[in-house]
């Protein structure tokens, strides 16, 4: 059986152990190595990428993805597109998702690995029709979480739903290291009988679980699974691409990849590591097991630590940690991926610190609550409705169709301050219009390496007031 490696070094790796901040300098040197070593398919773009491409390196993302392609010419190169949010926090209109969805692939992408916080197929619609249109290889994904009403037969019913809109694979996304061996296997296995497309297996290391829970999967019948690099892998990360080849080859699985090359490229990378030292928190590099107790993704408690440190308040943790799954429950036990670990994690923060739950509520919770974000995968409870809404009833429809066409708009705007109003320009504006104008009127620069790893690697900012204090809570996306 041939199972095809998607290795993540370029993207989910750095994205979750180094703060996303590895510079694309620091990339190409590697890549004609790299893709000669047989690996199926880089992820290279989307995540967090866009937003920290231009926020803290001052790098174009486009121009990113274009030195990518240009030198990877074997491999496939894949993204992670969150939907209706495309690469940023919020649902974009229609057009704009069209138009970046199109310009994705002008620009050679293979493969739309297309999610949605919330499963929420609706908000999947419109960019998987495109990038089909496009003729990319779309990967449908679901979010794996934990909860009563996450049942397999539930995972099944989203799969379908998928497979409807014509998807050419199905991802199981573990964004929390969730994902047992016994689940994957048995998961992998009812999703390969009863809805047949091919399986890609990402599950992150957070629990300790993930090579477990990968080999499992590959015994179901999953015939792709994710991987990064070993100085990249582990902790927060993913299970070491060269050791997972390794133990496929030994027992009899075909990978088609060379492990002398990878070794190779593995020296390169270590070298990057070392050069990125300043950004490695330490808590990130080692599985937490907390996570099957909290379902807490690893960047969500590292954030939970930092927020709690900015307000001298770290001896809150344990209460802060019994909150977030009371929160999630009460909010219809949302999967914790960004936004949505961030919404659930600012609220929990905000119950226990002002002494209160729900006497503050940030605008993100307002619109999770209201339906703004998509369908809940359980109701919300009665009492938070009344408590967030008050006699206001939520939405029923798909949020973007709420949502008046912007690219044209936004067009025009760069076109009047004298911005070059190309499609890349425009889409950088429209889906960051404050980071994303500074770019391009050239206010930005470079941040330098930090010296010591830092809680303060963030990429949003909730800020509320209550009673006089300001509470200022951190996040970075998942």
């Amino acid at each position: 059986m041939k199972v095809k490696i998607v290795d993540l070094t370029l993207r989910d790796g750095h994205q979750s152990l180094l703060a996303t901040r590895m510079r694309t300098r620091d990339m190409l040197p590697i890549l004609e190595t790299f893709d000669s070593s047989g690996i199926y398919c880089f992820e290279v773009w989307g995540g967090a990428t866009f937003d920290s491409c231009h926020r803290f390196l001052n790098e174009n993302p486009w121009e990113r993805l274009r030195e990518i392609r240009k030198r990877v010419k074997n491999a496939r190169i894949s993204m992670l597109l969150r939907g209706q949010n495309l690469v940023g926090y919020k649902h974009y209109p229609d057009d704009v998702v069209v138009k970046f969805v199109e310009k994705t692939a002008e620009y050679g992408l293979d493969i739309f690995r297309i999610f949605d916080a919330l499963n929420d197929v609706r908000n999947l619609v419109t960019s998987i029709k495109t990038a089909k249109r496009c003729g990319a290889h779309v990967q449908g994904t679901i979010c794996y979480t934990i909860s009563p009403v996450h049942t397999i037969e539930k995972y099944v019913e989203i799969a379908n739903q998928l497979a409807e809109l014509e998807v050419d694979s199905i991802c199981l996304k573990d964004m929390a290291g969730l994902l047992s061996p016994k689940m994957a296997y048995e998961l992998v296995r009812t999703l390969k009988k009863e809805v047949g497309l091919p399986v890609d297996v990402h599950s992150h290391y957070t629990s300790g679980m993930a090579s477990m829970a990968l080999l499992k999967a590959v015994e179901a019948g999953a015939e792709m699974i994710d991987t990064c690099m070993s100085p990249l892998s582990m902790g927060t990360s993913h299970p070491p691409t060269e050791s997972m080849v390794y133990a496929l080859e030994e027992l009899g699985y075909e990978t088609g990849v060379d492990l002398d090359v990878l070794l190779e490229v593995r020296d390169y990378f270590m070298k990057i590591r070392e050069k990125y030292a300043g950004y490695l928190n330490p808590l990130s590099t080692i599985p937490d097991a907390n996570v099957l107790v909290y379902q807490i993704p690893g960047g969500m408690f590292s954030n939970l630590i930092a927020q709690l440190k900015e307000q001298n308040a770290l001896d809150r943790l344990p209460d802060v940690l019994n909150e977030v799954p009371r929160v999630r429950e009460e909010l219809g036990y949302v999967p914790l991926v960004t936004p949505t670990s961030q919404i659930v994690g600012v609220q929990a923060v905000l119950n226990v610190l002002t002494g209160g739950r729900y006497k503050v509520i940030p605008k993100e919770t307002r619109d999770l609550v209201r339906g703004m974000y998509g369908r809940t995968p359980a109701p919300v409870k009665e009492e938070i409705l009344r408590k967030v809404l008050g006699d206001e009833k939520p939405i029923e429809c798909r949020p973007a169709d709420l949502l008046e066409p912007e690219f044209e708009k936004r067009k025009a705007e760069l076109e009047k301050m004298g911005i070059e109003p190309t499609d890349e320009n425009v889409l950088i504006y429209a889906l960051f219009p404050q980071t994303g104008l500074q770019f391009l009127k050239g206010e930005l620069e470079e941040e330098p390496f930090p010296t010591a790893t830092s809680f303060g690697d963030i990429e949003g900012e909730f800020e509320v007031e209550y009673e006089g204090s300001v509470y200022s809570v951190k996040v970075k996306p998942a």
